[in-house]
């Protein structure tokens, strides 16, 4: 019996669709570090959401034209975390660089 997670569900979630987004270009461990999460972590979340997609989309009976909605409105979910992503980034890389100008300033 495992225990529970301590990340919040839309963060595993946005974690395995940036996983996903990188199309291959990037390993899990990559990825994972980005996060600050381990690889085994989010290799465990990859292939949960993989066994819980499988049998999701093969009973759904989407038609033709409800199936672009869904992909829209995934699509905007994905720009959205990715749009997040990169704020994060953004954010802790300034303050990476103000961090390295205080170490600098009391060594140097």
């Amino acid at each position: 019996m495992g225990r529970k997670s301590p990340y919040p569900e839309e963060f595993r979630k946005d974690a395995v669709a940036l996983y996903r987004a990188a199309g291959g270009k990037r390993t899990c461990a990559a990825v994972a570090a980005d996060l600050g999460i381990t690889a085994e972590s989010l290799r465990t979340w990859v292939r949960k959401d993989q066994s819980q997609a499988a049998p999701e989309h093969r009973g759904t009976g989407l038609s033709a034209a409800e199936e672009p909605a869904r992909l829209r409105a995934e699509n905007a979910r994905l720009l959205k975390a990715e749009k997040e992503w990169q704020l994060e980034r953004e954010i802790l890389r300034r303050a990476a660089a103000y961090f390295a100008r205080e170490v600098c300033a009391v060594r140097c």
